[in-house]
């Protein structure tokens, strides 16, 4: 879909954004939270979304909280932790460690939100699962203004994920590719007649939906202008296609059709310059799979981390989805093997004056099954073979080809394949086949 702006619409954004920046720079005293919004809505109002909202099960458009929300949700090509599910399944088979993770977000009155997930490895096969259930307390009053009813309405989520790393190497990281298959409920509370206050059993049993999706994602990474040294890649592309599927409802009377998922694509960067610096963008376009015409507008994210300390890392985020945008910080802290986030989000998409919420998040590191040692053996064998070929004789040449055949092998054991080792096997061989040549011209000249 090809979204234009007038002239006047670009005139008048590019013009407010001049007009707010000088009246911040010239008086911020003079500033409340209520002008600041009244102001972001100027600047941001050419881009509001008559499709925005159209669309059914949208809690799995929250997001669950903690580091990611920090990030502003810019996480497709980035997903280098357990809160991965939301934005790129390829990533389980590409992290470090076995991760367990309980999330909470506050949000918007007494909402909430939270989420359950747990991720493994083995080699390039990477599994995981989540639990998540967003819910919001439900009243009902009778046309005196008593309250007669009180409940929950309920979106809960269940997902089972898969993924692979192909052609992983040492050079080239490898293209990993991943799935999940989810499962929504959408829990409408029973609601009472109007004539008897009383709670008619089954009646929100007819308005509750089934939501059957499945999300598919695309990961790889690189070494480009790195300005450090570690084995880990600091460029990373993601490509996700999430809530592919359909919704039902009228499950005990009419079984039909619901309104659209809220299908969307997302291609995301992330790229560490330096070490302690991590910068993070996302481009999304939403897909009504039932009436394409009526999908939503593009949204952006970006977010930057900044690693303090071993322990402890400081996250921004910045979020535009519509005419409003959303703001967040936050920090993760490492005790004792589990990472502790804590996340500030001023949300101006969801009500007229700003919403403040915290969302939390605890993140428990289970191991790497052992793959950590194991590649500490590979670089030792293969430093070894260094050490060995440098003597220069024959016998040292071969003693090094096996040290680097050991680290070859060793590396199969955690499904990499070791590139130095195979580059220096070669290497090694055509040096002996050369030695070889030089000592028969020998042997033909006497």
């Amino acid at each position: 879909m090809e979204i234009h702006f007038s002239a006047v619409r670009k005139n008048r954004l590019i013009l407010s954004v001049l007009v707010l920046g000088l009246s911040l720079n010239f008086c911020p005293a003079a500033l409340d939270l209520q002008d600041i919004n009244n102001k972001l809505s100027d600047v941001f109002d050419s881009l509001s979304d008559d499709n925005a909202g159209t669309t059914v099960f949208r809690s799995l458009n929250i997001p669950t909280g903690g580091r990611v929300e920090s990030l502003g949700t810019s996480f497709t090509g980035l997903a280098d932790d357990i809160s991965f599910f939301d934005y790129n399944p390829a990533a389980s088979s590409v992290l470090k460690n076995t991760e367990t993770a309980f999330f909470h977000n506050s949000w918007i009155a007494d909402s909430a939100m939270e989420s359950l997930q747990a991720t493994t490895r083995f080699n390039n096969l990477g599994l995981g699962a989540q639990l998540k259930c967003f819910y919001v307390p439900f009243s009902e009053y009778n046309l005196y203004g008593d309250k007669v009813a009180a409940s929950y309405y309920s979106e809960t989520s269940f997902a089972l994920n898969a993924s692979y790393n192909f052609l992983s190497g040492y050079n080239f990281k490898g293209i990993a590719l991943g799935f999940n298959v989810r499962g929504s409920w959408r829990n409408m509370p029973d609601y009472t007649d109007n004539q008897t206050d009383e709670i008619k059993s089954g009646s929100g049993f007819s308005q509750s939906a089934l939501g059957l999706m499945a999300d598919a994602g695309l990961l790889m990474r690189f070494n480009f202008i790195k300005t450090f040294n570690t084995t880990e890649p600091n460029l990373t592309f993601g490509l996700a296609l999430n809530n592919i599927g359909l919704a039902f409802t009228g499950l005990n009377t009419e079984f039909e059709l619901d309104d659209s998922l809220p299908t969307r694509v997302s291609v995301g960067l992330s790229y560490r310059l330096f070490k302690p610096v991590l910068f993070t963008v996302e481009f999304r376009k939403p897909i009504n799979l039932l009436d394409f015409k009526s999908s939503e507008m593009w949204s952006l994210a970006s977010g930057a981390e900044f690693n303090i300390t071993k322990f402890f890392d400081f996250e921004l985020g910045f979020c535009l989805q519509g005419a409003n945008p959303r703001f967040s910080m936050g920090s993760q802290f490492d005790v004792k093997g589990v990472k502790m986030n804590i996340n500030y989000t001023l949300d101006l998409t969801s009500s007229f004056n700003p919403v403040n919420h915290i969302s939390l998040g605890a993140k428990l590191n289970l191991g790497d099954k052992g793959r950590s040692n194991i590649q500490s053996q590979v670089q030792l064998r293969y430093a070894e073979g260094i050490e060995l070929y440098s003597k220069g004789s024959r016998n040292d040449i071969e003693d090094a080809i096996q040290k680097w055949q050991e680290a070859k092998e060793l590396s199969k054991n955690i499904g990499i394949r070791y590139d130095p080792a195979i580059e220096a096997i070669n290497t090694a061989r055509q040096l002996l086949l050369i030695h070889d040549e030089i000592n028969a011209f020998g042997t033909l000249e006497r």
